[in-house]
């Protein structure tokens, strides 16, 4: 917008005198908040021990290589197991998180006043609440083991399932509704002939990639006791093991990133 100078003469500026102070107001303020948050933080670190970090690093770094390879021999069940996880979990989860979806979204929830933002509770509830706490309390109510693990990836798959689902629900060509509405059908056929088709692809998608990020939080699930290779990781963390414990963690990689692997290939064909 243009200004005066001192002769009178309109000088093009991109921002007025005012927003120029609001602006640099505001990067006072945030450089004032980072100064403080870093004193805390400073107050509360042992320089010592950050400054000794790299020595360290490079003394487990040597105890642990080479990795110890005669021990993956042990570890086909615990990967096993972790896989299962993932995949029992984001099934359950995707079962629960469809009515969920249907009952958050505008176009097809029963009750917008009381029905869809009782599943928005449920959706922000288990998405809010990470997978190593819902794996914590589920061990103290159900005990350890797979079980757990299995429950503590679907409750958390839900929220997430469920939101992208439901937007997904939102965002369909109404048309097509209208059209088979038109011809006197019932309120679940045109769910099922005018809704369903158009969200599958968006379905598989969201499936494939919850999947993938289930093989990720189920394999550290074993460190709070609920199955899968993050047990072997815990056992070995606790004795000091570092060739298993460097072991473990390339096995871990591998799945990721074989996971990873799947997943682009399904995404791809499916869109």
């Amino acid at each position: 917008m243009p200004v005066l100078d001192q002769g009178g003469t309109p000088v093009w500026r991109r921002r007025t005198t005012r927003q120029s102070l609001a602006q640099w107001a505001m990067w006072l303020a945030g450089v004032a908040v980072f100064v403080f948050c870093w004193q805390r933080i400073s107050e509360a670190t042992t320089w010592f021990f950050v400054f000794d970090a790299p020595r360290i690093a490079g003394d487990i770094w040597s105890r642990a290589t080479p990795p110890r390879w005669e021990y993956i021999a042990q570890l086909g069940r615990p990967i096993w197991d972790t896989i299962n996880i993932a995949t029992l979990g984001t099934i359950i989860a995707l079962c629960l998180a469809v009515p969920v979806a249907f009952l958050a979204a505008r176009n097809t929830t029963p009750s917008a006043l009381f029905v869809r933002p009782i599943a928005l509770l449920i959706i922000v509830a288990t998405r809010s609440i990470n997978s190593l706490i819902w794996a914590l309390l589920l061990i103290a109510i159900i005990g350890p083991g797979v079980f757990a693990g299995v429950i503590a990836i679907a409750i958390r798959s839900i929220g997430f399932c469920a939101k992208l689902l439901y937007e997904a629900i939102e965002e369909i060509d109404r048309t097509q509704v209208e059209a088979i509405t038109a011809t006197g059908a019932s309120r679940w056929q045109v769910m099922a002939y005018g809704i369903v088709p158009q969200i599958l692809p968006a379905f598989a998608g969201i499936a494939v990639f919850r999947w993938d990020i289930n093989i990720r939080e189920s394999t550290v699930l074993g460190l709070v006791g609920a199955g899968g290779i993050g047990l072997q990781l815990s056992a070995s963390l606790n004795v000091l093991a570092w060739p298993q414990v460097s072991l473990i963690l390339l096995v871990i990689l591998a799945a990721v990133v074989i996971s990873e692997w799947v997943s682009a290939k399904v995404r791809g064909a499916i869109i």
